[in-house]
């Protein structure tokens, strides 16, 4: 009875230590804008999440399972975004690459909370997202990007210092997404003792915004601090150097795409953006970076954030010996760090990411870099 005690307990301690085998591929849905004006982010994730999948697969996959993505779309459009997500839950998805505008983010996290799905987005930043998740006990909503109250504490201060006495307006284009940046910014540069002349939101959309430039004309703006997407920046950019204005334009994240400049042309000149420390510089992005331009594209904006995202969740199924999402979180967020393409990350008990950091960057000549601070 003792040696069959002892030979029970080593098979034992072979199967708990052994890779836990999940029964078919693990299904990730990447949702994103995959039509409409913010295309490019949707494609930049699909490009991102396809790349690790990939890369994960041809290792063998997590635990001998393969990865397998449902594309989904939902046009940055929130009750479009509800329909996606309640169509995922129905399929059985457990895992969410997505979404990417926080306004779509926000009403589809009830519907994975309540599904006890993971879903993790690469873009959505207004805090509201997690915050509220934390705050109804919903551990499965998490974020592999930075927060907008993050972003402004850290662009706000230097928008007081570097442009200190000069005449600076805020404009928003209505989204929880911009309006969230745009008045994080705000609270943190008028508390670094600079106040705006003007505060006002626009109407998204448009395709006239020359009554807004001959505003900002009256005012003498000399920086604009735009909380929106690429279209209206770029619309607006152009059709201010057509009245013969310039200004300095500051945005947040959402124009790390070539599609600004395809936009704004040369009057895209000199704009600003903040957007987390450069992943395509990383060391461990090395690899991936290269795959990805040998295929054709460019990792720009939140391909990398899509890519780690994927990362985290095979990683996350490792570590909990489970396909089950609650025990996928909570393995991600036992501190101990997640080596992925973007760095190594690890999330707090709201599903954020801790100690995040960010680059300048200008536009110039249809190419953006970073900027000395």
């Amino acid at each position: 009875m003792k040696k069959m005690s002892i030979l029970g307990a080593a098979i034992f301690g072979l199967m708990m230590s052994a890779p836990v085998a999940f029964a078919g591929d693990i299904t990730v849905s990447v949702v994103g804008p995959m039509t409409g004006q913010l295309a490019t982010i949707g494609d930049q994730f699909k490009q991102g999440a396809q790349a690790a999948a990939d890369a994960i697969n041809a290792a063998g996959g997590v635990n001998g399972s393969m990865i397998k993505l449902d594309i989904e779309d939902d046009q940055c459009d929130p009750k479009q975004a509800v329909s996606v997500a309640n169509r995922i839950v129905a399929n059985g998805t457990k895992f969410i690459d997505g979404h990417a505008c926080s306004g779509s983010s926000i009403p589809a996290s009830a519907v994975y909370a309540e599904a006890g799905s993971l879903m993790m987005s690469p873009a959505s930043s207004n805090p509201v997202l997690t915050d509220a998740a934390a705050k109804a006990g919903w551990p499965t909503i998490m974020r592999l990007y930075t927060r907008d109250d993050a972003q402004g504490a850290f662009i706000g201060p230097w928008i007081a210092k570097k442009y200190a006495g000069k005449t600076v307006v805020i404009l928003h284009d209505k989204s929880a997404y911009g309006q969230g940046v745009a008045d994080a910014v705000r609270a943190t540069m008028n508390a670094g003792g600079l106040k705006e002349v003007y505060y006002d939101a626009i109407n998204p959309g448009e395709k006239d915004y020359s009554a807004l430039v001959t505003k900002l004309k009256d005012l003498k703006a000399d920086v604009v601090y735009f909380g929106g997407y690429h279209p209206e920046a770029g619309l607006i950019l152009r059709q201010s150097a057509e009245q013969n204005f310039k200004f300095q334009l500051i945005m947040p994240d959402s124009i790390a795409s070539p599609e600004f400049w395809q936009v704004a042309g040369p009057a895209g000149e000199g704009t600003m953006f903040v957007f987390p420390s450069d992943p395509q510089a990383k060391p461990e992005a090395k690899a991936a970076v290269e795959k990805i331009k040998a295929g054709g594209f460019v990792p720009e904006g939140f391909t990398l954030f899509s890519y780690a995202v994927v990362q985290a969740f095979a990683e996350g199924i490792k570590r909990a010996g489970s396909d089950d999402p609650a025990k996928v979180a909570e393995a991600l967020k036992n501190g101990t760090p997640i080596s992925t393409v973007v760095g190594d990350v690890t999330f707090d008990e709201k599903g954020d990411l801790r100690n995040a950091s960010y680059d300048i960057n200008q536009w110039h000549d249809g190419k953006y870099a970073p900027i000395a601070q």
